[in-house]
């Protein structure tokens, strides 16, 4: 059997010859998963570099809503779909999602050196996202071009914001917004550069997700350049097909004619 890495990252979907509604749900949830996903960056800013309680209890809230959306997501999956431990192994990805985000929820105040098995747990935690909306963000359709836009556009918004906080030489939210999009475009102007090691690891983060979304739209564009060449062509071969069709049904006719007159010539002979 060939290594999928899909199934090994437990990114393996619906397995094959399952039911309709399996297929439809989960075409149906990518994009509020997505949206899910993507809580996932201010969740572990705000749980691990915030100092304000208010903001860790907000960061907090927002692995509540991730473990929420995540476990409704695989109990409607698993009520829909006929092979349900299958499902389980080719979505592991998401189980252990799950796990996780109940753990760093449940020993949320750790005391002393054990606060570090919280980190590198959150840390996982942000990895094992990530890699679920990169995969995500793959499946996207070249026909999905103005949602992928206004993804791409979201994605700089919220960016800014992160920015502006995290960043001291940042002075206003559209500065943040700029340095998002310099970074995430990888124009790099140098005007507003990261200085701090978080804004640093932030930067890093925009730039895979924006830059991995503008390319889907850059490839969409590409893609309708391209469909409009193919749509030409096919058209082209329909009206080549139907001229050949016309002259086979012409020869057809010549055909039969001629061999209708053959008794009536041999009529006169005789």
């Amino acid at each position: 059997m060939p290594f999928n890495i899909r199934l090994a990252m437990g990114l393996g979907g619906v397995p094959p010859h399952d039911t309709h509604h399996a297929y439809l749900w989960e075409k149906r949830l990518h994009w509020p998963m997505l949206i899910v996903t993507l809580l996932a960056i201010p969740a572990f800013y705000l749980g691990e570099l915030a100092a304000e309680p208010h903001l860790k209890t907000l960061g907090r809230s927002l692995d509540l809503v991730v473990l929420l959306a995540f476990s409704a997501e695989l109990l409607l999956m698993l009520g829909v779909s006929t092979q349900r431990t299958r499902y389980l192994v080719y979505n592991w990805l998401s189980l252990a999602i799950i796990t996780a985000t109940a753990v760093s929820l449940l020993i949320g105040n750790l005391p002393g050196e054990l606060s570090a098995l919280l980190r590198l747990l959150r840390l996982a935690l942000a990895g094992l996202l990530i890699a679920r909306l990169a995969h995500q963000l793959r499946t996207l359709t070249p026909g999905s071009t103005p949602y992928i836009l206004l993804l791409g556009f979201g994605l700089m918004l919220v960016s800014g914001a992160g920015f502006y906080w995290l960043e001291p030489t940042v002075n206003s939210y559209w500065d943040g917004v700029w340095l998002a999009f310099t970074s995430g475009l990888t124009v790099g102007y140098g005007d507003i550069v990261p200085t701090t090691h978080s804004a640093r690891l932030f930067a890093s983060v925009v730039i895979v997700l924006t830059y991995g979304v503008m390319s889907l739209v850059t490839a969409s564009i590409a893609a309708f350049f391209v469909g409009q060449e193919e749509r030409r062509m096919r058209l082209e071969m329909h009206h080549d097909l139907k001229v050949l069709r016309q002259e086979i049904a012409d020869l057809r006719g010549l055909l039969i004619g001629t061999h209708a007159k053959q008794p009536d010539d041999e009529n006169k002979v005789r």
